[in-house]
């Protein structure tokens, strides 16, 4: 997408709009006020617009946030907040320099899909009170909060704020199919706001605005009680840097242009954060709902983000008589249409129909994201995917019996072993040999343990393991267990084509000790049945297996 300032102003301004009640809010919710917000959403917004990773992203106060700072707020108080965003600010600058914004990478993408479909839907819900005209009721819970607002509307209904927001959603949903690149949001509230005020509707305005910004200061800034506000600051940073980069993933996915720098993301909410403090902000994230809004209305560069902040910054100061005026219905409607715009149908049907597993995390983390909040929704929606994909990896690994020679019609040649039937015709019964595939760890290791334990009625067994991908030293000890249980019952067991990074784990935890001594290894195949051969010749063939003298210890430099 090429540059057009022109397009980023209007987004700019959009933004600004659709931000201006939020920072209000968010500043209120966390206990701090209302210029908290603001002066959260005008510093941090610029700092991040600036020095950030996105082009695309809008950052400032967020609800998740909210809620971290309102039990920090009951401990610490006010100052106590201030110093936590500047000490997470310094963490997520610590952060970037040692790369860890790349690790966002591994974030499945059912997990991203879920939770922008879970975070779509608390935007919406978000909007039902001033939707619907009535007070936002107390509760924390997004699903409480809104059945409580429709019981409110039910005794006492307000059908020109539910018409005022339902006006300018239709405006916006149905003028960017007509014309995308018409900022219809900006047509739309203008719009609502003459009707109001023409037609002396009853529609909550925004209200009063504090006018302009603190001098910086440091005062809040209690050395002594840094210790103790470590843990929060922690929990502050994680937040802002989940938040910051999922949103940013989320702007990706609804764009074509270039991707975001994950750690020149955390470094721009780092230096946002080190600053909105000073101004007496709250700690600040980068902002799915602002986000998507700029995306929405032709944002091509982070001067869009960049413009929000400085329109905030002379609302603050020249405009809040006029925005005042705007009602807050008219602004729960470009939430409401922003929300069902995030919504990518074709992307949630493509990911539902592709595994079971996939359908599965989307609608956990969607679910939770609702019903929870965000981090614990990201947390969730990460475990049950590793677990899912651990499963999966599991599923893979196979225990193969690999044909020898004397299984093979006369006279042909097995291309593993490169030995004819007749050179094994009278050993066949003697020995067998195991292929293991895949990832031998602890995902799967007890069920190798199992199979290989059930093993009967042979001198040797060959454990051919060229084609394991990986061990851990659970797999290890399962591998040892099941050696053991067959050198009890005499067995013999040999092994080809360890590699040397596993031939490591397995000396580390005893296995190698327990194969067969002196030529536990083999790098192949053909070798490790010459070595069953010569095994079962000096042993002359018993007709019932002896218990072998126990394996003497071998070193790994040995086993090589």
């Amino acid at each position: 997408m090429g540059r057009d300032p022109r397009r980023d102003l209007l987004a700019g301004l959009t933004v600004a709009i659709v931000a201006l009640p939020l920072a209000l809010g968010f500043g209120v919710s966390s206990g701090l006020g209302a210029e908290a917000g603001l002066a959260t959403a005008v510093v941090a917004g610029a700092l991040a617009a600036v020095f950030g990773g996105s082009n695309l992203q809008a950052s400032g106060p967020t609800g998740a946030m909210t809620v971290v700072l309102v039990p920090i707020v009951a401990r610490y108080g006010p100052g106590g907040v201030l110093a936590v965003g500047l000490l997470a600010g310094l963490m997520l600058i610590a952060l970037a320099l040692a790369r860890a914004g790349r690790y966002m990478r591994y974030v499945p993408a059912p997990v991203v899909e879920g939770f922008t479909l879970g975070i779509a839907c608390v935007i919406a819900l978000q909007q039902v009170p001033n939707a619907l005209g009535v007070a936002k009721p107390e509760g924390e819970k997004i699903l409480l909060v809104t059945w409580r607002a429709i019981e409110a509307f039910v005794k006492s209904p307000d059908w020109t704020a539910l018409a005022l927001t339902g006006a300018v959603a239709a405006v916006m949903l149905l003028g960017a199919r007509w014309r995308p690149t018409v900022p219809f949001s900006i047509l739309a509230v203008t719009g609502a706001t003459v009707a109001a005020q023409v037609g002396h509707l009853r529609a909550r305005p925004i209200g009063d605005l504090p006018a302009g910004l603190p001098a910086p200061s440091l005062a809040f800034l209690d050395p002594g009680a840094l210790g103790s506000l470590l843990a929060p600051a922690v929990a502050v940073a994680a937040l802002a840097a989940l938040e910051s980069l999922l949103s940013a993933s989320v702007a990706d996915g609804m764009t074509v242009g270039p991707k975001h720098d994950p750690d020149r993301e955390l470094f721009g909410q780092g230096l946002a954060n080190l600053a909105a403090p000073l101004f007496g902000g709250v700690p600040a994230t980068g902002a799915i709902a602002r986000t998507a809004v700029n995306v929405r209305t032709g944002a091509c560069s982070r001067l869009a983000s960049l413009t929000h902040a400085v329109i905030l910054a002379v609302i603050v100061f020249a405009a809040a008589p006029l925005v005042s005026r705007i009602p807050l219905a008219a602004l729960a409607g470009v939430l409401i249409a922003t929300a069902i715009r995030m919504v990518e149908t074709a992307s949630l049907r493509a990911m539902a129909r592709a595994t079971r597993s996939d359908a599965a995390v989307l609608v956990l983390t969607a679910v939770a994201t609702l019903a929870l909040d965000l981090v614990y929704a990201v947390v969730l929606g990460l475990l049950v995917a590793g677990a899912l994909a651990l499963r999966a990896v599991a599923g893979q690994a196979r225990l193969h019996r690999v044909p020898l020679a004397a299984d093979l019609p006369d006279g042909h040649r097995d291309e593993d072993h490169g030995h004819s039937a007749e050179d094994h015709a009278p050993l066949a019964e003697h020995i067998v040999a195991y292929r293991i595939d895949g990832p031998l760890f602890f995902a799967a290791a007890h069920r190798f343990l199992l199979e290989l334990s059930e093993v009967a009625d042979v001198r040797v067994v060959i454990l051919r393991m060229s084609r394991v991908s990986t061990i851990d030293a659970t797999g290890a000890l399962a591998l040892k267990d099941a050696v053991t249980e067959l050198n009890r019952r005499g067995i013999t067991v040999l092994a080809s084509g360890i590699r040397p990074g596993q031939l490591r784990v397995l000396a580390s935890v005893g296995t190698l000790d327990m194969l067969h001594p002196h030529d536990h290894d083999h790098p192949t195949m053909p070798e490790a049945l010459a070595a069953a051969r010569a095994h079962l010749r000096g042993t002359g063939l018993p007709a019932v297996p002896v218990q072998p003298a126990p394996a003497p210890a071998i070193t790994e430099e040995s086993s090589r």
